[in-house]
C-alpha cells in the first residue's frame, strides 16, 4: 500500500503519462502509468497530463531584508546606492520579532510557490546578531517543510566594518551554515583578497561551505573571483565554493575570460546568477554600449560548470519588485542571457530547481526511486511552458505530503451568446 500515487504526469525529462509511487516521504516506483494504475494507495492525484516537477530551490536570497519595501522610505531612484543607505538606516531599528514576522510571511510566500529551500545570506554587521538569531528561529520552525540555509553574511565588509570577523564567527558558533563575504565592497582590492583568504582558510578549519558576493560591479577589472577560485583549490575547497552574481564578467576582455572560466571548472566552482538584480541594480554607471547582465551564464555552463538562479530580493530596500516566483527568474535569465535554443531553455529551467540544489549541498532533486518525494505539479506541459507561462503550483508537496494547493488560472469570456475558456495554451 503507497501513500501517494501521482497519475498521468510529464516530466522535465519528456517523459509523459507517467505514475510515481510515494511511500514513507520517498518516491518508491517511476513508471508508465498503466503499470501502476492498479496498484492500491492511501491518496490518488491526477496531474492530467501537467509537468511534475523537482522543487524550486531559491540558491541566493537575503530573508533579513526581504518585505522591507517603503521603510524607512521608498526607494525613489531605484539604485543599488540608495537601498544600502536606507538599509543602513533600517538595521538599528529591527528587533527579532520584527526580523521573523517578515521572514514568516515570506516563507508561506515560497511554499506556496513551490520553493522547498532557499540559501538566504544574513547580515552580520550588526553585534547583537540580531537577525542571526531571527533567522535561526525560523530555519527550526520551518524545518519540516523548508530547507532553510543561511550565509553569515558581512554586509558591509569584513575589514571595512570593526568587529565583522567576531561577529562572523559568533554567528558560525551559533548555526549558522555557510560563509559569505563581499570582497568588492572592501576598501581596496588588497583588503579584498585578504578577505578571500581569511574567509577560505576558515572554512577549511571548520569544514563550512563559502558562498561570496563576488564581483557584483560593472568594473572590467574587479577580478576577485580569480582570488576565490585559486583559494578554493588551496584550501581543498573544490565543490564547496560559490560565486555569486560574478556581473563584471560581462565586461572583461574575452581572452582573460576563457583563461577565468577554465580555472574556475578545475576548482569545481559554483555559480549563481541574480537575474532580476543583476540587469537593473548593476550596469548603472555605463552609457553605451550598456554591459549590464548577469554573468556569463552560457559560457560558464558549457565549461560544465554548475551555474543556478537566485532572487536576490523580494520588495526590500534595494528591489522594489518580486513575488517569491522562481520561474519569474528563470524567464528573464532565459532573455537577457538570450539562452533559447532547446536544451538552453531546459537549463533555465533546471537553475531554478535542481542545479540550484546541488549548489546547496542538498540531496539529489530528481524524480527517481528513492529520492524524497519533494514535487512540485505545474500547470503547464514541460519545462518550456511552464516558464513561458510562469505556471500556476497546483501542488506542492514535501515529503510526499500535498502542503499547497492553486486553482488552475483559467479565465472566461462571455462573447455575446458565446463562452471560451482561456488558459494561454497552445
Amino acid at each position: 500500500m503507497f501513500d501517494l500515487l501521482i497519475r498521468h504526469a510529464n516530466l522535465p525529462d519528456g517523459q509523459t503519462d507517467v505514475a510515481l509511487a510515494i511511500k514513507n516521504g520517498r518516491i518508491s516506483a517511476v513508471a508508465p502509468d498503466q503499470a501502476l494504475a492498479s496498484v492500491p494507495s492511501l491518496e490518488t492525484l491526477d496531474a492530467e497530463h501537467q509537468l511534475l516537477s523537482p522543487p524550486f530551490v531559491d540558491a541566493h536570497f537575503h530573508l533579513d531584508s526581504a518585505l522591507r519595501f517603503g521603510q524607512p522610505r521608498v526607494n525613489q531612484s531605484g539604485t543599488l546606492r540608495e537601498g544600502i543607505a536606507l538599509w543602513g538606516a533600517l538595521k538599528p531599528t529591527l528587533t527579532q520579532a520584527d526580523v521573523e514576522q517578515t521572514a514568516t510571511q515570506y516563507c508561506h510566500w515560497a511554499l506556496a510557490n513551490g520553493i522547498l529551500a532557499i540559501r538566504s545570506h544574513v547580515d552580520i554587521s550588526d553585534p547583537e546578531l540580531v537577525a542571526v538569531q531571527a533567522l535561526l528561529n525560523v530555519r527550526s520552525a520551518f524545518k519540516p517543510w523548508l530547507d532553510l540555509q543561511l550565509v553569515a553574511f558581512p554586509q558591509d565588509g569584513l575589514l571595512r566594518r570593526a568587529g565583522a570577523q567576531d561577529n562572523l564567527i559568533r554567528a558560525l558558533d551559533m548555526g549558522v551554515d555557510v560563509i559569505g563575504g563581499i570582497p568588492h565592497f572592501e576598501r581596496t582590492a588588497q583588503d579584498g583578497t585578504l578577505s578571500i583568504e581569511w574567509l577560505c582558510r576558515l572554512a577549511a578549519e571548520r569544514g563550512l561551505m563559502v558562498d561570496m558576493h563576488c564581483d557584483e560591479t560593472d568594473d572590467p577589472m574587479s577580478r576577485h573571483i580569480e582570488t576565490l577560485t585559486t583559494n578554493t583549490v588551496r584550501f581543498g575547497l573544490q565543490g564547496r565554493v560559490t560565486g555569486s552574481h560574478l556581473t563584471s564578467m560581462h565586461s572583461m576582455d574575452n581572452d582573460y575570460a576563457a583563461k577565468l572560466i577554465q580555472l574556475m571548472a578545475e576548482a569545481n566552482m559554483r555559480v549563481v546568477a541574480n537575474p532580476l538584480i543583476n540587469i537593473t541594480l548593476q550596469g548603472r554607471h555605463d552609457t553605451y554600449p550598456k554591459r549590464r547582465g548577469m554573468t556569463r551564464v552560457r559560457e560558464l555552463t558549457e565549461a560544465g560548470l554548475t551555474v543556478a538562479f537566485g532572487q536576490d530580493c523580494v520588495m526590500d530596500p534595494w528591489y522594489n519588485f518580486g513575488s517569491g516566483d522562481m520561474l519569474e527568474v528563470a524567464h528573464m535569465g532565459l532573455h537577457v542571457g538570450q539562452l533559447t535554443s532547446q536544451a538552453q531553455t531546459t537549463q533555465c529551467f533546471e537553475a531554478v530547481t535542481t542545479q540550484a540544489a546541488c549548489v546547496l549541498g542538498l540531496e539529489a532533486s530528481v524524480l527517481v526511486p528513492g529520492a524524497r518525494a519533494d514535487l512540485v505539479l505545474l500547470q503547464a506541459k514541460d519545462a518550456s511552458e511552464a516558464i513561458r507561462l510562469r505556471a500556476t503550483r497546483l501542488a506542492v508537496i514535501r515529503a510526499g505530503r500535498c502542503i499547497a494547493r492553486t486553482p488552475p488560472k483559467v479565465a472566461e469570456l462571455s462573447l455575446g451568446s458565446q463562452t471560451v475558456s482561456v488558459n494561454w495554451r497552445l
